[in-house]
């Protein structure tokens, strides 16, 4: 029972990325812009939160709270690029996304050889520390799994699926979010900015990816590099699609994928599994990802606009 506990835990850490980030894309998504770009939007966040950490440091306690602040702006900044080339330029969204991947990996690298000479971010202390609150981690079944040996960061994303779902589908805001994905000329003909949609669902996208990045380097690594990400961007991609863009469907598809991550882990515990490679593992959830979008992407419909540039001339 202790392993089992132990698993669904770790599950709910290696899920608080991939859960934060497809949150992301679905800002983005809903307002009519692929963002594939997730990947390289968490590059530049965890890069950035990395670099911060070490820097901040020497002088303050707070620099891993900071870290996610810095990670989170510099995941907006970069996102404004995408949100640029797909809505004034009406480029192809999927090809500005590959573009956004691909300069995520050179920049990082550039900065890191910048700041400190080498192609990857110094160690930093301690990032996030997990901890165990005494009194809740006493509750029976919840308590080992929720409180016991657990980031705080892991709450920040059960919070955010709780403040996406009332945002997205209970505000003004939302609403027209949610149009201009679905009927922009509609939107467009009630006096709303469509373009300005989509600006705002394109950097909230960026700020979530990046914090995304943020906590992923700061609870399960010691220091950026260009593997530190290792496709868990397009595996939040996949949760996205996977979670019908419905803040808790990616819910259920973040934990789906996290814990496929954590069975490769605790593989060895288990007798029957234990004969198969390591890599049969480490390949797990990739190979899951693919599965679930052969299976589910033909049943899944996302918004009817999303993807096509908006033209104020159709109708």
């Amino acid at each position: 029972m202790n392993t089992l506990f132990s698993m669904l835990s770790l599950t709910l850490i290696f899920s608080t990325p991939i859960i934060i980030t497809a949150l992301g894309g679905l800002f983005s998504e809903r307002s009519g812009v692929v963002n594939i770009a997730l990947e390289g939007l968490m590059m530049i966040g965890a890069f950035s939160a990395a670099t911060a950490t070490v820097l901040l440091e020497p002088v303050t306690g707070a620099a891993p709270w900071l870290g996610l602040l810095i990670g989170m702006f510099f995941g907006a900044l970069v996102a404004l690029i995408h949100a640029y080339v797909s809505i004034n330029l009406r480029a192809n969204q999927v090809i500005s996304g590959t573009a956004i991947n691909l300069l995520a990996i050179g920049l990082t690298i550039y900065f890191a050889q910048i700041i400190f000479n080498q192609q990857r971010t110094d160690s930093f202390i301690r990032g996030f520390v997990k901890t165990t609150y005494p009194g809740l981690a006493k509750i029976p079944v919840i308590g080992p799994i929720f409180f016991s040996n657990m980031y705080a960061t892991a709450y920040i994303a059960l919070a955010l699926v709780v403040v996406v779902w009332f945002v997205v589908y209970k505000t003004t805001f939302g609403l027209r979010l949610r149009a201009s994905g679905e009927h922009p000329q509609a939107v467009d003909s009630m006096g709303v900015s469509v373009k300005k949609m989509r600006y705002y669902g394109v950097v909230l996208s960026g700020v979530l990816a990046g914090l995304g990045g943020s906590i992923m380097v700061l609870t399960q690594d010691t220091q950026y590099t260009m593997a530190t990400i290792h496709g868990t961007g397009f595996i939040a991609l996949a949760s996205l699609i996977f979670g019908k863009w419905n803040p808790w469907g990616v819910l259920g598809a973040g934990l789906f994928f996290g814990f496929s991550q954590v069975f490769g882990i605790y593989s060895g515990d288990f007798a029957i599994l234990s004969k198969f490679p390591d890599e049969f593992f480490y390949a797990l959830p990739y190979v899951l990802t693919i599965i679930a979008l052969v299976v589910f992407s033909g049943k899944s419909v996302g918004p009817k606009a999303v993807g096509e540039p908006y033209d104020v001339s159709k109708r």
